[in-house]
């Protein structure tokens, strides 16, 4: 079967906690990547694959979703949006199609990008009664479901296992269904409170239902805060979003030519922007001022002799003159779990503020609307809309 032959389910109804306080403001699909929402990438992939049947399951903050996209007239798509209300699990989502679909349909996770071979290779092993699942290899497996595969079927699957092999198989969240995915995921009972599409997976598995489809593409899923500016440094070096529209930047500044550049964005005089970094629409980057491998979101100011490495700075936050958000390894702690050696100066939320001369230490979260005052050294995590002061 072709994947234009098949309408796909896109899941972006989820909160995306483990990503506060960015998530505070947008649900997670929406979170820019090389100046674009991950959810733009996933809708590329499926218009070109030649889809342009959606169903796209919204929750949390929805409208920021349906403002952005519309019909999906601009993507060679043709929405239809599903509320997911509340979010109990990704088999809970699915389930919400179910009085729209009658046929074969595709699913794609609205928060990992893929390239659109995977559309393809899953609609065409898929069989009546059954499903097909895309499969790949993961450096951080127990993120994700891991699987096992046995020839062309899978057998089992594991969600989110504690120690898993350091390189297992993983479930890629792209998959085909039919009808009977809807009885499966009624006869399976929650976990926690969620309909998983996994215990619904295990179960088809075992009636040697569920086709694996092995995918070596791009596979990139924004998991955690320090993913955003890895996952904009792969894009932008790949040639993604690499323009300059309608910018303003300084015969002096030096900007590296990896580097995303939105529109109205300003480069004041002998301002350094290296590699791997992407200005969001109408970001300033002051004079003297340094931002590398960084994701600066739009309307951000950058301060003059400030600088930024390793970093994501929100929708209208400042920086101010001559603060540092310096970079490098740092160990952060995210729903109680300790990531050790990770690589992230530090998160502004948005329409936070740094002060003047205000330091970061690696790896600090300060939330949405919160204010670090003129030269304090702040660390760790900071609340939403405190208030950091000097003594």
């Amino acid at each position: 079967m072709k994947p234009h032959e098949l309408p796909a389910v896109v899941l972006a109804a989820g909160e995306g906690r483990r990503l506060a306080p960015l998530t505070d403001t947008r649900p997670k699909p929406m979170l820019s990547v090389a100046n674009r929402p991950i959810l733009e990438y996933v809708l590329e992939a499926i218009a070109d694959a030649g889809t342009t049947e959606v169903y796209l399951v919204v929750g949390y903050q929805q409208e920021r979703i349906r403002n952005h996209f519309g019909d999906g007239v601009d993507w060679d798509v043709d929405i239809t949006y599903v509320e997911q209300s509340p979010q109990l699990g990704t088999g809970h989502a699915i389930a919400q199609v179910e009085e729209h679909l009658d046929g074969p349909f595709l699913v794609f996770n609205g928060d990992r990008i893929v390239n659109a071979s995977i559309a393809a290779d899953v609609a065409a092993a898929y069989e009546p009664d059954g499903a097909a699942v895309a499969v790949t290899v993961a450096r951080h497996p127990s993120t994700f479901g891991v699987v096992e595969v046995r020839g062309d079927r899978l057998v089992a699957v594991e969600e989110k296992p504690l120690d898993p092999s350091p390189r297992a198989t993983i479930n890629a969240g792209v998959y085909a269904f039919d009808g009977s995915i809807f009885d499966e995921l009624r006869s399976v009972e929650p976990i926690d409170g969620e309909q998983t599409i996994t215990a619904a997976l295990q179960a088809m598995a075992e009636t040697e239902r569920v086709s694996a489809v092995r995918y070596e593409g791009r596979w990139l899923d924004i998991t955690h805060l320090w993913d955003i500016p890895a996952v904009t440094n792969l894009l932008v070096s790949e040639g993604e979003a690499t323009w300059i529209d309608r910018a303003s930047v300084a015969e002096s500044a030096s900007l590296a030519t990896d580097v995303a550049v939105g529109a109205a964005a300003r480069v004041e005089s002998n301002a350094t922007v290296g590699g791997g970094t992407a200005l969001g629409p109408s970001v300033t980057v002051g004079a003297t001022a340094v931002v590398e491998n960084s994701v600066v979101l739009a309307d951000a100011t950058i301060g003059p002799g400030a600088v930024v490495r390793d970093a994501v700075i929100g929708a209208n936050a400042s920086v101010g003159a001559n603060a540092t958000i310096g970079g490098g390894d740092a160990s952060v702690i995210v729903e109680g779990v300790v990531h050790d050696d990770v690589t992230l100066g530090g998160v502004v939320g948005d329409n936070a503020s740094i002060g003047h001369g205000a330091t970061l230490s690696a790896g600090s979260l300060v939330g949405t609307g919160a204010r670090i005052d003129d030269g304090v050294a702040a660390s760790g995590r900071i609340p939403n809309n405190a208030e950091v002061r000097r003594g």
